[in-house]
């Protein structure tokens, strides 16, 4: 997932909000921000805002429960199935590439009239993942888990996007790997062993979707302004950019979801509120929650020394920022194709700098590899040590010279606009300067970075960027090799749109990916993960930097906080208000 945030680190800094009463029913939560959600379709939605609302109105055959410990929850429990399959209660067999989900009975569709949420739904939710119009924005996590995925989505692409066409192609094609078996049972049938497919399965993607969606274009506004809920709250007014409300579902029943609650009767997000205004309104009671907008850095100093029960931080394993290294570049002789330059980069960097700009030590550490604390594979290293995190600019220069480089080198340094990456820019470039590295900045749109500059192979080739500021958080915790390792570091998945914008592509590296993926056990895959970590690293293949907590303000009604580890903020569904 692609985020613009402030995330990942250690733990919590301070306990939930919660005066120790039970729950109060009532009231309006007040969500406050700039921009609107990136789509209301579960098949198109890949954006945090999306999913707090997705919390709300769309079911999963599993997901995470509502926690409130210092950490982000990692395991899953049972949603629309009855339970969460396993090689001990029979739901995965097969040498593990066969899983086998039942649907409990009660949940329902808010239509008219009134039906049940069934086996059919649940594949016509996955069917529609790859369809021409708005396909998933992680279709590949599907394509290499589920076995005939890759051909269904291949010839799904070929059809024009239309209501009519995609209506036609599906109702005449089925996925090879995905069958309903009657109105509760679902069979998955894997290209190989893979411990994360509950995970994949967790995903809003996979949310099931009922028939009346084939009427409308996927991830349109037409489907946006129709959306039908299986769960606590239901979409009663959209506006786009400015208002979207929820209010109650009536046919949702506590007793079929084990997972969500309805304390609140309305949920409404106001947009275009920038994160100044946004954080003025909390502060003062008069919103609640924000909703894509980030505390600003003085305020967080402010509150972090008061200790203010209303900032909430949270460890999010995101690379945030990262430099990624273009080794495609023509750039000074190819430099950075040469290890020595790699790893020059590598040591010159102050990341105890970078620790201040982004908070201070109670908000941020230094990061030596891809692999963040809490998640699969993880045993601190550190390849490129200085003395307290504060570079080692002569042993850069010494590297530089010895890859044919003694009077230094210059490189182009792109990165999106944004205020704190731009800051980031500004001391990389001075930490450059010491290990005699020029830097030329190359600031960018934010769209166009991610849109254009960096997913665009032939712009890597020509040597539009040398360095790139990205930033990269995981689509889940704990076993998510597939969604950190895989993206950024695989080079057989190099081309239009791929995330390993750099092109790094080791034979080594790819094949312990590869088996990674296909582990029997996540013991098994912990083990080959650290590896791979360890592989990407000695080639210097990407600059971790810094790992920043998630940071959550809230206003002083909000009581029995839960975060939410698939949109990052606090479950909309579990929280009441004080008045």
């Amino acid at each position: 997932m692609l985020v613009l945030l402030t995330s990942a680190c250690t733990a919590s800094h301070h306990s939930a909000t919660n005066n120790g009463a039970g729950p109060r029913y009532g009231g309006t939560l007040r969500i406050v921000g700039d921009s609107d959600v990136d789509h209301l379709d579960t098949a198109s939605a890949y954006a945090s805002t999306t999913y707090t609302l997705e919390r709300a109105f769309a079911r999963q055959l599993v997901t995470y429960p509502a926690t409130g410990v210092r950490s982000m929850p990692t395991s899953l429990v049972p949603d629309l199935a009855l339970n969460v399959p396993t090689q001990d209660n029979g739901g995965v067999t097969d040498r593990g590439t066969t899983y086998t989900f039942h649907l409990r009975t009660g949940p329902l569709w808010d239509t008219s009239p009134l039906r049940p949420v069934t086996a059919l739904d649940v594949v016509r939710g996955i069917k529609r993942l790859c369809n021409p119009a708005q396909p998933a924005g992680a279709t590949g996590y599907y394509e290499s888990t589920i076995a005939g995925m890759a051909a269904y989505c291949n010839a799904f692409q070929k059809v024009s996007p239309t209501v009519a066409t995609i209506d036609r192609f599906m109702a005449n094609h089925d996925i090879a790997g995905v069958r309903a078996i009657g109105q509760s049972t679902v069979v998955f049938h894997l290209v190989r062993p893979a411990t994360d497919f509950n995970n994949i399965m967790a995903l809003p993607f996979s949310s099931p979707a009922p028939v009346e969606y084939q009427t409308y274009v996927p991830g349109s506004h037409a489907l946006a302004e129709n959306i039908v809920s299986d769960g606590p709250y239901r979409i009663t007014a959209y506006e786009p950019g400015k208002r979207i409300v929820l209010d109650r579902n009536p046919t949702w029943k506590q007793s079929t979801d084990p997972v969500r609650h309805a304390y609140v009767d309305r949920i409404e997000v106001a947009e275009g509120v920038n994160a100044d205004s946004a954080q003025l309104q909390l502060q003062a009671g008069s919103a609640d929650l924000p909703w894509d907008t980030q505390t600003p850095v003085g305020d967080l100093s402010v509150l972090m020394r008061a200790h203010d029960p209303r900032l909430m931080t949270y460890a999010v394993g995101a690379l945030n920022p990262y430099g990624v290294i273009n080794l495609q570049s023509p750039n000074s002789n190819r430099a950075t194709s040469k290890l020595g330059v790699r790893r020059a980069l590598e040591y010159a960097v102050d990341r105890a700098a970078l620790v201040q700009l982004s908070g201070g030590p109670a908000l941020s550490a230094p990061l030596d590899q891809v692999i963040t604390a809490g998640n699969l594979g993880y045993r601190r290293f550190d390849l490129y040590p200085g003395t307290a995190h504060r570079g080692d600019p002569a042993r850069a220069r010494a590297l530089l010279a010895a890859a044919g480089y003694p009077h230094g080198v210059t490189l182009k340094l792109e990165y999106p606009n944004d205020e704190r990456t731009r800051q980031v820019a500004e001391v990389l470039q001075a930490d450059y300067a010491r290990a005699g590295i020029t830097i030329t900045p190359e600031p960018a749109p934010v769209g166009d970075f991610y849109g254009a500059d960096v997913v665009t192979p032939s712009l890597a080739r020509a040597g539009k960027w040398d360095i790139a500021l990205g930033s990269w958080g995981p689509d889940w915790f704990g076993n998510n090799g597939r969604t950190t390792i895989e993206p950024l570091l695989d080079g057989s998945t190099y081309g239009l749109g791929s995330e390993d914008f750099g092109d790094y592509d080791s034979s080594a590296e790819n094949r312990l990916i590869t088996r990674a993926l296909a582990a029997p056990t996540t013991a098994a895959a912990a083990a080959l993960w650290h590896r791979a970590d360890l592989t990407a690293m000695k080639d210097a293949a990407i600059i971790p930097l810094v790992a920043t907590q998630r940071t959550v303000f809230h206003s002083a009604r909000v009581q029995h906080w839960r975060i939410d580890p698939v949109s990052w903020q606090g479950d909309v569904t579990a929280l009441w208000l004080s008045q």
